[in-house]
């Protein structure tokens, strides 16, 4: 691609010197755009899309930010892009769906546990992609699994996939640095698990003298036990509100083991080894106590883990959140994406071809680079093969924290790599990546749709949740889940789901 030294400097703000660099690195890019190429692209007037999307950066980009504009340039579109808090995205999202003023893209983070994008899509709100998606080659790269496991019931695929590995990225992560200072081994199991945690809590692991350190930090959201359902992961082996039994789905509030977990979860919390609010704490709150060297564990995917890390080694050098393989032999597989990117069906197929497109180039080599990394030479430099971020990155916000939530590539390792990570840190999580593959288990449910749910859902899962916090926090005893789940079992409307999620779940399946 070429571009005028004056066009770089009038679309970048930046030092005559990292202007330089960055007309050099563009003239230099010979990457392919949408369309065919630049020169066909500036015939025409800049497609404008408009978009809804969640971001993780301290800001989120403002309409001036280097790498939208060079995006917007590359691939000849006129970007409003709304940036939501992770904080409340689900709330801004089911509000602005309610609404019925849609960009013309907008990201729904969990549509397959959410009745009201179901419900939507179901109704023709949004573009069936089904077949449309296999006309663009880079979005035809991510795994089949990951579009598989995005259709609804009836088979298509509504969106384009916030792409993500299946395997691996998401688990249990510990401080070593906390193990090795109090003489404890990397636990396998949740038994020893506990033991961990309550050393963490009550054994000064930081050496300050004061009781001021947590177990575990992590958070909730309002579908499910957010963070906290690694331990249902672990005693119910499976992932999600379903287990497959015998052939059949039964939810897991009727198993045992979901009881086991909630219990677990009750011990941890009245030993204090997990917060007294952690009900109401929010997802960046947590992060910032864990960076801040508050708790001994946590559980996110590699790469934010590495960022913990990251940040702690700036007061302790030899800091380190590793990664755990699994617990009880157990560990979760995930969707393979992290929601989808939706197109409102008042959008014009024309538009609709031109945001996949857009979308493609987002999911190639050079836009997933440019939206991740920037410009190397001014906001990174290479080396062993590893893009290192120079303070211009920082400073022009440029991560995958940001513009990276909507322009990504497929990489079955790509939560194994934060920048800045060692080569010698990287190479030990991708082994944990495949450690945790053999061990790994997906959610039965995925694909698999009810009306019943679809209408009633929401109502039981407010209650569910309710009384898991409620049992968690001691403030129902554990013969009241009992009572619970037989009030849930003996429910017509319930019963009626799991009828259907079952229908569904053979028909999905061939009939088997």
């Amino acid at each position: 691609m070429v571009l005028s030294k004056k066009a770089v400097m009038k679309a970048i703000p930046m030092t005559a010197a990292a202007a330089l660099l960055l007309t050099s690195a563009a003239c230099g890019d010979k990457g392919s755009s949408p369309g065919g190429g630049t020169t066909a692209a500036k015939k025409e007037a800049p497609t404008e899309i408009s978009i809804m999307s969640i971001f993780y950066s301290q800001e989120p980009p403002g309409e001036d930010n280097v790498i939208l504009k060079e995006i917007e340039k590359r691939t000849n579109t006129k970007l409003k892009i709304t940036w939501v808090s992770p904080n409340n995205y689900t709330d801004k999202l089911n509000v602005t769906l309610a609404s019925g003023d849609l960009p013309d893209m907008i990201l729904s983070d969990n549509p397959l546990k959410s009745p009201l994008v179901k419900n939507m899509a179901m109704q023709g709100a949004f573009w069936d992609l089904t077949s449309m998606y296999k006309n663009y080659p880079n979005l035809s790269k991510f795994p089949e699994l990951t579009w598989k496991n995005l259709a609804f019931g009836d088979g298509k695929v509504y969106g384009i996939p916030r792409v993500r590995p299946v395997y691996g990225q998401a688990g249990l992560n510990i401080r070593r640095d906390w193990l090795d200072k109090l003489g404890l081994k990397m636990p396998t199991t949740t038994d020893e698990l506990y033991e961990v945690l309550k050393a963490f809590a009550q054994k000064d692991p930081d050496g300050n003298g004061k009781a001021d350190t947590y177990g575990l930090l992590n958070y909730i959201n309002t579908s499910d036990l957010g963070n906290y359902g690694m331990f249902e992961v672990a005693f119910n082996k499976t992932v999600g509100d379903w287990k497959l039994e015998n052939g059949k789905l039964v939810p897991i509030v009727f198993l045992p083991t979901e009881k086991e977990a909630l219990l677990y979860l009750n011990k941890l919390y009245v030993d204090k080894i997990i917060p007294e609010d952690f009900s109401i704490l929010k997802q960046t709150q947590v992060l910032d106590m864990i960076k801040a060297g508050k708790g001994g564990a946590n559980s996110v995917p590699l790469d934010q883990a590495w960022e913990v890390t990251a940040e702690l080694r700036k007061q302790k050098p030899d800091a380190y959140l590793e990664p755990v393989v699994s617990l009880n032999n157990t560990t979760t597989a995930d969707a393979g994406s992290f929601g989808m990117f939706m197109i409102p069906k008042k959008v014009s197929e024309a538009k609709v071809k031109k945001i996949l497109e857009f979308m493609d180039y987002g999911a190639s080599d050079e836009g997933s680079d440019l939206a991740n990394y920037g410009i190397k030479d001014v906001h990174f430099k290479e080396e062993n093969g590893f893009k290192i971020p120079t303070e211009q990155a920082v400073k022009d916000n440029v991560s995958q924290q940001a513009l990276g939530q909507i322009f990504l590539k497929y990489d079955k390792y790509m939560k194994a790599y934060k920048p800045g990570i060692p080569r010698e840190y990287y190479d030990k999580h991708t082994k944990i990546v495949d450690e945790r593959t053999k061990v790994a288990v997906l959610d039965p449910s995925i694909g698999v749709d009810s009306e019943t749910w679809i209408k009633f859902w929401p109502e039981f899962q407010k209650k569910i949740i309710d009384m898991k916090v409620k049992i968690i926090m001691g403030k129902e005893a554990p013969a009241s889940w009992d009572k619970f789940v037989e009030q849930l079992k003996a429910d017509a409307n319930l019963n009626k789901i799991i009828q259907e999620m079952n229908d569904a779940y053979v028909k999905k399946n061939g009939g088997k």
